[in-house]
């Protein structure tokens, strides 16, 4: 044998609940940015200047879980090729649209630890949840969560 395989720890979950799909889409997006910055950073951009915009990702034939991973990784793609790191973020999801009225400050100017390399498909779901419909949270930090509502999970690669 000529190779073997390499234990890594080279990933972070994400799992959000909202009262809709865009709701949780907007949470995981916050969750994205805050796994990226050292924990008093939130704190730290309170005193920048904030800008505002509307950005637009395409949903893949109506593919929902798609559309969250575009989302994500047009959060990402902005936070570091453009320079505009996500605060904020009120989303509305129609004719295959994700439409977001976003806030975002200069990257430069926030502290980053973790460079998130990619939003990935592995363990992917964003779905109703059904009145009553329990999702079993992942002591001790996860919450259970029972429906009606939204739940989106992600795993990034960082």
């Amino acid at each position: 044998m000529s190779w073997w395989v390499l234990p890594t720890t080279a990933d972070v979950g994400l799992r959000t609940f909202s009262a809709d799909a865009a709701g949780a889409m907007a949470e995981a997006a916050l969750g994205l940015q805050a796994v990226q910055t050292s924990e008093g950073a939130l704190d730290g951009m309170a005193n920048l200047a904030v800008s505002s915009g509307v950005w637009e990702v395409g949903v893949p034939n109506g593919d929902m879980e798609r559309g969250l991973v575009r989302w994500l990784e047009e959060v990402l793609y902005r936070g570091h090729a453009e320079d505009q790191w996500l605060v904020d973020a009120s989303i509305s999801i129609e004719n295959e649209l994700i439409r977001a009225q976003v806030s975002w400050v200069d990257t430069r100017e926030v502290d980053l630890v973790i460079e998130v390399k990619a939003v990935t498909f592995h363990e992917l779901a964003l779905r109703e949840l059904a009145p009553g419909e329990l999702v079993i949270g992942v002591e001790p930090e996860i919450p259970s969560f029972e429906g009606p509502g939204w739940m989106a999970q992600v795993i990034l690669d960082i």
